[in-house]
Formats: structure tokens, sequence, C-alpha cells
């Protein structure tokens, strides 16, 4: 089939991919049915399950378990992933905010523990730190690479009581993705980011849900919808874009009001 976007022969590797119903695994998905070669992490042995779920529609694959905030782990996995493929072509860095077992932490400012404030900045910003700082020598020895951030609304459009950290991660991973871009543009990687508003995925919040009934658009997002954005910066045709931010949530940040639509539209 001839197809605008292609992944044949690129090796796409995806983190934070282990759910079934997240936009890691969506992404991967997608990239795995446009011929790309796909390496998945997650912190658990479900990855092994995504992985099969994707060999078994023909789609080449492997799934690795890795805690990314360790970067000794970090180091292995990236080694191991090369050895398996070897090349790494596509990053998307989609893990962060919480692992599996671990509730969201929505403590206000005033309150927040360093403890508290430290991991969250660990598992949102250094983390993606940690995985790009090993992947990009890689893209650099081989003139091209494509890295694309999930960041999110929070923090570098809006914000909520009780993710002061969660925001200043997420904002923080845009500025080092300009930086990025502006250093690696003449070797052919691009770095953006993709900023999801209210996602009706498996760990939505009943609040979360309400959120996103209150868009223009009137529902929360698909994380197809957010995969097919990052889809396409990751592709060869993404080739004049870096350094950029793409928001994809329905329209809500345009909005000043943000009430029942009875009340206003």
């Amino acid at each position: 089939m001839n197809r605008f976007i292609n992944f044949k022969n690129e090796v796409c590797l995806v983190t934070g991919a282990g759910s079934e119903t997240g936009i890691g695994f969506c992404t991967a998905s997608i990239l795995g049915q446009l011929e790309g070669k796909i390496a998945l992490i997650s912190t658990t042995n479900r990855i092994h399950e995504r992985a099969q779920e994707l060999r078994s529609q023909g789609i080449e694959a492997k799934g690795y378990v890795a805690d990314l905030m360790d970067r000794s782990q970090v180091e292995k996995v990236i080694c191991d992933v090369i050895s398996d493929f070897g090349a790494i072509d596509v990053l998307v860095n989609n893990a962060g905010m919480t692992q599996v077992g671990e509730a969201e932490d929505f403590t206000t400012f005033a309150d927040l523990s360093y403890d508290d404030w430290d991991l969250s900045i660990s598992r949102n910003l250094t983390l993606c730190f940690n995985v790009t700082r090993k992947v990009l020598p890689h893209m650099k020895s081989r003139k091209y690479g494509r890295i694309v951030n999930v960041s999110s609304v929070t923090g570098p459009v809006v914000s909520n009581p009780g993710e002061a950290a969660y925001s200043a991660a997420k904002s923080a991973v845009i500025g080092m993705s300009r930086a990025i871009a502006i250093e690696n543009a003449r070797d052919n990687i691009m770095i953006n980011n993709v900023l999801p508003g209210w996602i009706a995925t498996a760990s939505q919040t009943e609040s979360e849900s309400a959120g996103g009934l209150n868009t223009p658009a009137g529902r929360g997002g698909t994380p197809v919808e957010v995969a097919n954005m990052i889809v396409f910066l990751a592709s060869k045709e993404a080739s004049y874009i870096t350094g950029q931010t793409f928001i994809v949530d329905g329209g809500n940040t345009i909005q000043e009001y943000k009430g029942p639509s009875d009340l206003y539209y």
C-alpha cells in the first residue's frame, strides 16, 4: 500500500507503553502498522504482553522492562535495544506521570514534601533527559533521528491545584527540547513535543472525564488522536519541524469559559 507516512526499516523506541489503552502503546501500534520495528519499554512485565500483541499482527517488536529513572538501567536497556535492532531512528518519550501501583499525588505546594517534589521532577523531567541523553549520540552518529516528547498542557499552558511539581517538570521538558533542537537540527535530528489535554485512557479520573465534556469538542480525546500527532512528528516527512509544541486538547485551552455549555454557549 502506498502510504503518506511509512517507517519501513526504521527502529522506533516507545517508552511508557505498558498499558494496552494508553497513548504509548497506541503510538507503538500505529508505528508498527506503518512497518516500523518496535521496541517497547515499561516498568513491569506486562510490556511483554504488549510486544506479543504487536507480533501477532506481523509487527517486529520486543518488550523491555526498566525503571528509566535509574540511569544504570537506562544505559543497559538502550544498549540492549541497539544490540537487538542495530539502531534507534525514532524515540517517543511517553513514560512519566505515575507508575503502576502508585496513586497520583495532588498535595498542594505549601504541604509538598521535598521527597515528593524530587520524585515528580525525576519521573517527569529527568527520566526524559536520561533516555534522550543515551539515545541522542546514536542518532548523531547516523545523522538522522526523530524525538517526540509527550508533555502535557498542564504546566506549559495551564495548571491545577496540587500539580506544581508535575507542571514544573512538563514545562521544563519543552525548554530542554528547544535547546536540543537547536543543537542537532543540522544532523537531521528533529525534536518536538505533543501536549495532550483531557484524554480518555484507562487511568482517566471522573473529574478528568467531566473536563473533557466541557471542551469545545464536547468530549475527551482518544489515545489514537494523540498518537496520530506523535506519529507524524516521528516521520521522515516532519523534516523541517523542530523545537515546537503541538496541543491536542479539543480546543480546551483556547476557550475562556470552561463551565457547563448550557450556561454560556
